[in-house]
């Protein structure tokens, strides 16, 4: 059972000289992950929203200290233990043999733990969604992006060839290789679109939760539409670079015209959301939700 003290009795400003130990035990986690975070997943294209997700959601969590405080009960002890128990198993592994995303998950399931013991259920139920926001810093396993970007590249692939051949170009395809005059193009999994879809999802869902927490279901249908906005943005990434090369050949195409196309494709496709969600406006309306914010 929990117990009912309040911990708005606690001092909070000796929270930290009380607790030093524990504090010091979440450093020697959070620390060496954060550092393997910022030399590996958040380096690539598919680790982009990471250090975005992580500033964002603990913005989230700060600026409900307030409510925090006021409404935190302590956690079951047995709960609170029981999931460490299954947290620092896990996260142990996971460091050990190089499993980020099982490291991750395990980190943040051992903070939960931690936050539970301190505040309680009730208040990690108001937090669910920069609880579940933070998830998004989890990157996604090998075999994931594997198996779902195979037929995301198909997909864009596909739509690129049958443009480009509608326009009058002498351009073919063979699984998700695209041949353009004498030269041949990959479609690999960075412009497939998988890597800007989670990522615009992660900052879709941020921008819908500040600006329209109201609406239930306008927010539902604005999350919708970010998915084909991220494959048209690819679309257009890809058919950008193999023009390219077509003009300028390979060399201009795969150099820093490449990795340059990417970040315009990420920003042309946030700002999209962001006029999408001008342009619905009557809708928001419709559907009865007006402008508010986040309580």
């Amino acid at each position: 059972m929990a117990t009912k003290a309040r911990l708005s009795t606690i001092d909070w400003s000796g929270l930290f000289a009380r607790h030093g130990l524990l504090l010091a035990a979440c450093l020697s986690m959070v620390l060496p992950t954060l550092y393997s975070l910022a030399t590996g997943p958040w380096t690539t294209e598919a680790g982009v929203q990471g250090p975005i997700v992580l500033a964002t959601g603990t913005w989230l969590l700060l600026r409900r200290l307030p409510e925090i405080r006021a409404k935190a009960v302590h956690g079951s002890l047995p709960i609170a233990t029981a999931m460490m128990l299954v947290a620092i198993p896990l996260y142990v592994f996971g460091r050990a043999f190089d499993f980020i995303s099982i490291e991750v998950a395990a980190l943040l399931l051992a903070l939960l733990a931690t936050a539970y013991a301190y505040v309680g259920f009730q208040v990690l139920k108001a937090l669910w969604f920069p609880i579940f926001y933070l998830g998004f810093m989890i990157p996604l396993p090998g075999w994931v992006l594997d198996y779902i970007t195979l037929p995301l590249k198909q997909l864009v692939s596909e739509v690129v060839t049958t443009t480009l051949q509608w326009l009058g170009y002498p351009v073919a395809r063979v699984g998700v290789t695209i041949y353009i005059a004498q030269y041949q193009l990959l479609v690999e999994d960075a412009c497939a679109g998988l890597n800007s879809l989670v990522s615009l999802i992660s900052i879709g869902l941020f921008y819908v939760y500040i600006l329209h927490n109201s609406s239930a279901k306008y927010s539902i249908l604005l999350l919708m539409l970010v998915i084909p906005i991220a494959i048209l943005a690819n679309v257009v990434r890809v058919m950008a670079l193999v023009l390219l090369t077509y003009y300028f050949g390979d060399a201009v195409a795969q150099g820093f015209l490449h990795n340059f196309a990417g970040m315009v494709t990420f920003t042309s496709a946030l700002l999209l959301i962001f006029l999408v969600d001008t342009l619905l406006r009557p809708v928001r309306r419709w559907l009865g939700g007006e402008d508010g914010h986040a309580a």
